[in-house]
């Protein structure tokens, strides 16, 4: 280990607990003579604790790299190569210190070191490789983009820049690299573009064909062969060529507009309230200056401002906290029961063939691999359910997404029925009829004698009371609610609810279903609209109480946008469907009347089929007319229009109040959990931390009830 203080006292008090990736160097002979160094990174953990890069990771490896430096000086070496251990190169900075990071000089001051380490990777003396041999995630990833020269496993599971999804930008010189590397277009999506598609990463052949890497290797050789393809190019028997390396039209024409591309279709996607996606591409604009190592130093300042500025800010304090959830607290739900007390779930029953319960079916199929069985009214219904099932299946296929035998199977496995009797050797039965308690209830009433005692019964009711559903079940302990998100087989959270009477091993069923199905599940209370449709009954609600009573749609639609929401309001309402929105607002309101409202006008507008106007394309051109004229109809005398301003506080009031209501009443564990569903089950954007870091930051929780969700708030340090 080097000296810790070599690095700033800051970064040495907040890293006192690191666990330190250490930078092994050896010596390899090559082939052709002379020596290389080859640096292995690793933690000494196994692969379930990735290589990171913490303050003094990055010393470690700076004194190898300056040791190593002395001796290509002496003539003792001629090349150096960094590694990772098995799998693993290393995936990036060490997350868990950011949140101790007490301001903005400490934040640049990590900023710095990075760069500061990682340039000798440029300024050795000898050409310098890496060997991605695995996970090269964020800082990882900058190490194989400061080397000379890079070497890929083809079996590398992911390369990725998750920055920007984390509220930050790639600091520690991929900004200014990258692009000057691969081009703009290709670099635009690696640094902004994927992080903001559920943090797509890149396999090892598309991190070739971008030119990030500029060989790839069989893994069962891949150390071996890394080595002499480096001695080779030491050797000047191989020319390495970057085809993809900007050229003149590019940095003067294309360049430009490659960034007034993105930064408009960004403002359309996600508005302009997150920061580190706009701070990425004025990195961008900047990088296009770094043809020379003076441009390229002054990429590298830039990086340090904008990253001090980004980790000392509440959006990159929120993105972690909302990371954190995902990684963490999604995978040990607060309230589950022993896993040993599942059941065991050998063939699934599905009540309905419409579209809904045909998503259910073919993820049943998919992912647990059982035999799956559909019912309905009669064999019309049933046979069209299969065959849309069928024809999903197809595209699948099409698409690459399934082979051939796979879908076969599939095929195979899903079948149907008008007798429920055949339900009798189904272990797990889940209805997806329409949203009517009394329909529900016959439909269970009707399954359930031709079950066996094991069996364990699923709801998917979105709002209705599950007590109320199995009510006259004779066996109401078996029934629990699993609520999807639409689209099923795309939206990663399952509400599994605990009735009053739901015991520990059909809980236990649920929560390992939904595991299996590769969904995040979080136990809920019995309660209307569970979490996240009693958050939108209360946003919807009040958006529609605004223009019921005179707000213009217009000014009701954005008065929400620093929320950073996906969408608007109406956008949400148009999407999830009048009619179905119009029934949530009448369930909450019929729970709880003085605290949601109900809307006629909305029903008015579900008849109709009228709220927003959209162009050929679908995109949203304003408020149909016909429905302006459905509210301006009914509008009360006089009328109390709000402002933008109140409207805006007044739901942030109202949420604020909402969720401490639901947490005084138990309907889920924690704050964390009301967070973790939103972000999952609505899309609520990390940059926010769900909602209840955002509440506590504009100081509704204060104004409500006198306190926070959170102590220390979720916020910028020095404003907790």
């Amino acid at each position: 280990m080097t000296d810790v203080q070599e690095a700033p006292a800051d970064l040495v008090a907040l890293s006192a607990d690191e666990v330190v990736t250490e930078a092994h160097a050896k010596d390899v002979r090559l082939p052709g003579g002379g020596v290389l160094a080859l640096v292995t990174l690793d933690n000494g953990r196994d692969h379930t604790r990735p290589n990171t890069l913490g303050p003094r990771s990055l010393l470690a490896l700076e004194a190898t790299l300056v040791a190593q430096k002395a001796r290509a000086e002496r003539g003792e070496i001629v090349g150096l190569a960094v590694t990772g251990k098995p799998f693993i190169l290393a995936a990036g900075a060490d997350l868990s210190m950011f949140d101790r990071i007490p301001g903005r000089a400490a934040a640049k001051e990590l900023a710095a070191l990075g760069h500061r380490v990682l340039a000798h990777l440029g300024d050795l003396g000898v050409p310098t490789f890496c060997f991605i041999n695995g996970l090269a995630l964020g800082g990882g990833l900058e190490v194989a983009l400061n080397a000379d020269y890079r070497t890929i496993d083809a079996a590398a599971p992911a390369v990725a820049f998750p920055e920007v999804f984390l509220g930050i930008i790639p600091g520690w010189g991929g900004s200014t690299i990258l692009p000057n590397l691969i081009g703009i277009e290709a670099a635009l999506k690696v640094i902004v573009e994927n992080p903001l598609k559920q943090n797509r990463t890149l396999t090892a052949q598309q991190a070739l064909d971008l030119g990030i890497a500029d060989v790839l290797l069989p893994s069962a050789v891949f150390l071996e062969r890394s080595i002499a393809w480096a001695a080779d190019v030491i050797g000047g028997r191989v020319q390495v060529k970057r085809p993809h390396a900007p050229n003149l039209i590019e940095r003067t024409v294309k360049w430009d507009i490659a960034i007034r591309v993105a930064r408009k279709s960004l403002e359309s996607k996600i508005g302009t309230v997150p920061k580190a996606p706009y701070a990425a591409l004025d990195l961008l604009v900047g990088a296009k200056k770094a043809k020379d190592r003076a441009g390229v130093l002054e990429g590298f300042a830039a990086e340090d401002e904008v990253l001090a500025d980004l980790l000392a800010g509440d959006q990159a304090a929120a993105s972690l906290y909302a990371f954190d959830l995902v990684q963490r607290r999604a995978k040990k739900p607060a309230g589950a029961p022993d896993k040993a007390l599942a059941k065991k779930v050998t063939k699934v029953g599905v009540i309905g063939a419409g579209l809904m319960a045909g998503q259910f079916a073919l993820l049943f199929a998919r992912r647990l691999k059982v035999p799956v069985l559909i019912t309905d009214l009669d064999q019309a219904r049933v046979d069209a359910g299969l065959a849309r099932i069928h024809a999903e299946i197809g595209k699948l296929a099409d698409r690459g997404r399934v082979d051939p035998d796979e879908a076969n199977r599939l095929v195979g496995s899903i079948t149907g029925t008008t007798d429920v009797a055949d339900f009798a050797d189904c272990d797990w039965v889940i209805e997806a009829v329409f949203e009517d308690l009394g329909v529900k209830q016959q439909v269970f009433a009707n399954v359930e004698p031709h079950l066996s005692a094991e069996a364990v019964l699923a709801t998917n009711t979105s709002s209705l009371s599950v007590d109320a559903i199995g009510a006259n079940l004779a066996n109401p302990e078996r029934l629990v609610g699993f609520h999807f998100f639409n689209p099923v087989a795309v939206m990663p959270l399952v509400e599994v609810v605990k009735a009053s009477r739901t015991d520990d091993p059909t809980l236990a069923t649920a929560m390992a279903v939904a595991r299996n199905l590769r969904k995040n599940a979080v136990i809920t209370k019995d309660a209307p609209g569970f979490v996240v449709n009693r958050v939108l009954a209360k946003v919807l609600g009040e958006a529609m109480h605004a223009v019921d009573t005179g707000t213009p749609f217009e000014i009701v639609d954005h008065a929400l946008d620093p929320f950073g929401l996906p969408m608007t309001p109406f956008e949400l309402l148009d999407l999830v469907g009048l009619q179905v929105g119009a029934h949530v607002l009448d369930t909450h309101h019929a729970a709880f009347p003085d605290r949601f409202f109900d809307s006629a006008n909305l029903h008015a507008l579900a008849d109709a089929g009228v709220l927003l106007e959209k162009d050929d394309r679908g995109e949203v051109k304003g408020f149909d007319k016909r429905a302006l004229a459905i509210v301006k109809r009914s509008l009360p005398k006089p009328t109390t229009p709000q402002t933008a301003e109140a409207f805006r506080l007044r739901v942030e009031d109202g949420l604020a109040d909402e969720i401490h209501r639901m947490l005084e009443d138990g309907v889920v564990a924690a704050p964390e959990d009301i967070d973790l569903c939103l972000i999952l089950g609505a899309g609520y954007p990390f940059h926010a931390g769900g909602i209840t870091p955002y509440l506590d930051r504009v100081g509704a929780s204060e104004r409500v009830f006198g306190g926070t969700f959170h102590t220390p708030r979720i916020a910028a340090a020095g404003t907790r």
